[in-house]
């Protein structure tokens, strides 16, 4: 069974940069899809954004299109997400989660392993 640790969350003012990883063991991780959720105090979970397992693929929701950028590094069994010009509604807990079909598409079904959750809070 894959796990993921996700670690990089933070304090940070808005307009600021933060850079959040996420390690998954095991050895199929280049075969996965990985994608990148977050849940603010009262929402649901949304999608954030996803890459392919060849990273020839990303999907990016349209609120932080422009500003996240995605990447992935398999050897290394990580996938990070560079975040941009953040903004006080980016806070919130910041989930990365496989997709075992390879997509990484924004689809909340596809996936099936979650990691804990890194809490990312940004100040005006």
């Amino acid at each position: 069974q894959v796990q993921l640790v996700e670690s990089g969350g933070g304090l940070v003012q808005a307009g600021g940069s933060l850079t959040l990883s996420c390690a998954a063991s095991g050895r199929t991780f280049s075969t996965y899809g990985m994608g990148w959720f977050r849940q603010a105090p009262g929402k649901e979970r949304e999608f954030v954004v996803g890459i392919s397992w060849n990273a020839e693929k990303t999907y990016y929701a349209d609120s932080v299109k422009g500003r996240f950028t995605i990447s992935r590094d398999n050897a290394k069994g990580t996938v990070y997400l560079q975040m941009n010009s953040l903004k006080p509604e980016d806070t919130a807990v910041y989930f990365c989660a496989v997709d075992r079909h390879g997509f990484g598409s924004s689809s909340e079904s596809l996936y099936d392993t979650w990691g804990q959750g890194t809490q990312v809070t940004v100040s005006s």
